[in-house]
């Protein structure tokens, strides 16, 4: 956790980074909870709250896990072009991420991501139909938690390369934003009025 950034880019970068790295896997709490949008079938935002898998600041890659049957995989196909929001509320962090989703293919990585999901997260993807399909009662039971591979044709992987990220600090006489930008190929990081 950065708790002076100073005037030091570098190290909100990093800080950047490490609060994407804590917040992967935390699916119970506010920290792991991330905001990605796509644009939908109709040409608006579509926006859904999906839980980080991975985060590599060397590759500029992130990872989430979903179900291929989602309306986030068609609209990825259709456009790759996404954004990922996390707010940490308690140091009053804002990390915007604009960057390209792709899924990964089939393929030992994939397979190896399958092989690290616990039962109890595998038991969604073994659900009758993709979600928000519209259901008669509410208390759809859970699927059956035997049999760990049924479900995997819907298991994907959604890996979104960054582009830029937006650092925003608040904290009252000593507000920071800065700009991390990678669409040239060689990174510009600059200040920008929070």
């Amino acid at each position: 956790m950065l708790t002076d950034a100073g005037d030091d880019l570098a190290a909100v970068l990093a800080d950047a980074w490490g609060r994407l790295g804590r917040a992967t896997g935390e699916r119970r709490r506010t920290t792991g909870r991330v905001a990605l949008a796509s644009v939908n079938g109709r040409g608006g935002p579509a926006l859904r709250t999906v839980v980080l898998r991975s985060a590599d600041a060397a590759a500029r890659r992130l990872e989430i896990h979903t179900d291929r049957r989602s309306a986030k995989i068609a609209e990825i196909e259709a456009d790759p072009a996404v954004a990922l929001l996390l707010y940490e509320a308690a140091d009053e962090v804002q990390i915007r991420v604009e960057g390209r989703a792709a899924l990964l293919p089939p393929g030992p990585d994939l397979d190896a991501a399958w092989a690290a999901t616990p039962g109890p997260i595998r038991a969604a993807y073994r659900m009758p139909g993709p979600p928000g399909t519209l259901i008669a009662d509410p208390a759809l039971p859970p699927p059956s938690r035997e049999g760990t591979e049924e479900g995997r044709e819907n298991f994907a992987v959604i890996v979104l390369t960054v582009d830029r990220i937006d650092w925003v600090r608040l904290d009252p006489g000593a507000d920071r934003r800065a700009l991390f930008d990678w669409t040239g190929g060689a990174l510009k990081a600059n200040w920008l009025i929070p």
